[in-house]
């Protein structure tokens, strides 16, 4: 039995890291598989809370067999017991790199078309199994210019508007280094689908000289409510050193400009090379995330390529932060990760859905980053976990 697993069921107790086990090997439920041999890989988890017991996650398909350059296909399940089962309710034609948000009672899915490809939005009335199609700029088609990219980031809603980071590759080539940081934003009383609805700020370009030279890309962003009361968008950051990072940009009130100060935006953030989720917490009144860290025993060079432990982390100011608990992990860092977690607060919980990478029957995944599972976990008592609840040996 993988080492990962027998620690954590050591500590469900403390920490419920699984409303149900897909199999005994594989940490949490698992609501899709698809194995590495499809050439079809797991990407973009997203979740969304209807009521109490109703969950809604999605996610997007990639790989060499995928359509994500051409015309990306995304899912979406649905859970009616709180994560114990999941059942497909959609199959969405041009949906990648999205984040599924509630809003006024209906389930939004904003993102894009494809692989660098147009930034549109969908619409549910009924929970999931039916969905607009974003076919012209009154019906979700918000940005047809192409070169977006994104991920599941939060969706929040802040002095009557909502507010979404959002990345465009300019010029169109290579991953990363072009990337322009910026953010979305339009009324919460605003029909969401109509493109004049939305705001943009500018495109903001990065530096290779930032960060000492160590910086290859900024994307990803989580737009969040900062100590002071301004937005921020606190964007992931690849560098080569292990000793990772996250940059916090500052967005005007009005939604339209983006401002970064390079001497003082770079801040210490445990797995800030990889895609990570943050919201602020006003019952701690704490900013919490969950990130996949490189523990010390696996510390090399590029960061971004070690996602075998899924951490929850947390800071008083976007600027300090803290790792609270080792949530999943897996020794091996070639063929097991756990990434790209969303998640959501639950009352004295936390639910995430993560791109997981782990064995199966079929010979596990293609490597770390492709992953064959998608996969729901609960955290019971969040606020309460600190290292000793680790799963594993905490330095």
């Amino acid at each position: 039995m993988p080492f990962a697993h027998v620690l954590a069921a050591g500590l469900l107790p403390a920490v419920l890291l699984a409303a149900q086990a897909a199999s005994p090997a594989i940490p949490g439920t698992v609501v899709h598989h698809s194995p590495a041999a499809s050439g079809i890989y797991i990407g973009s988890p997203s979740i969304a809370v209807l009521d109490p017991r109703t969950y809604v996650v999605s996610h997007d398909e990639f790989g060499p067999q995928s359509t994500e350059h051409r015309r990306a296909v995304s899912h979406v399940y649905r859970s009616s017991d709180r994560g114990s089962t999941w059942q497909r309710t959609a199959t969405l034609d041009g949906a990648f790199w999205s984040t599924l948000f509630l809003h006024r009672g209906s389930l939004y899915l904003l993102g894009t078309d494809k692989h660098h490809g147009n930034a549109v939005i969908r619409r549910s009335t009924d929970g999931g199994h039916t969905w607009s199609s974003p076919d012209d700029p009154r019906a979700g088609l918000l940005r047809n210019d192409g070169q977006y990219h994104g991920a599941p980031v939060p969706v929040l809603e802040h002095a009557g508007r909502l507010w979404r980071a959002m990345e465009r590759r300019d010029p169109p080539v290579a991953w990363g280094v072009n990337y322009r940081a910026a953010v979305l934003s339009a009324p919460v009383d605003a029909n969401l689908l109509d493109a004049a609805s939305w705001t943009v700020t500018n495109f903001l370009p990065s530096n290779t000289n930032w960060n000492q030279g160590d910086f290859g890309a900024w994307l990803e962003g989580n737009v969040v409510l900062a100590p002071d009361g301004g937005l921020v968008n606190l964007l992931r950051v690849h560098t080569r050193s292990p000793d990772e990072k996250a940059a916090l940009v500052r967005v005007a009130p009005d939604g339209r400009t983006l401002d970064f100060d390079p001497a003082s935006g770079f801040v210490p953030f445990p797995g800030g090379a990889k895609k990570f989720t943050v919201r602020f917490d006003p019952s701690s009144r704490q900013y919490w995330a969950l990130a996949s860290i490189v523990l010390d025993r696996h510390r090399a060079s590029n960061p971004s390529g070690i996602r075998n432990a899924l951490a929850l982390t947390a800071s008083p100011d976007l600027r300090q932060w803290t790792v609270r608990c080792l949530l999943l992990y897996h020794p091996d860092t070639r063929h097991h990760g756990f990434q790209y977690a969303d998640w959501q607060f639950d009352g004295d919980d936390l639910i995430a859905v993560v791109r997981t990478a782990y064995d199966d029957d079929a010979g596990g995944a293609h490597n770390h980053h492709d992953a064959n599972f998608l996969t729901f976990h609960r955290v019971a008592n969040f606020r309460r976990l600190n290292t000793a609840d680790s799963v594993a040996p905490w330095p």
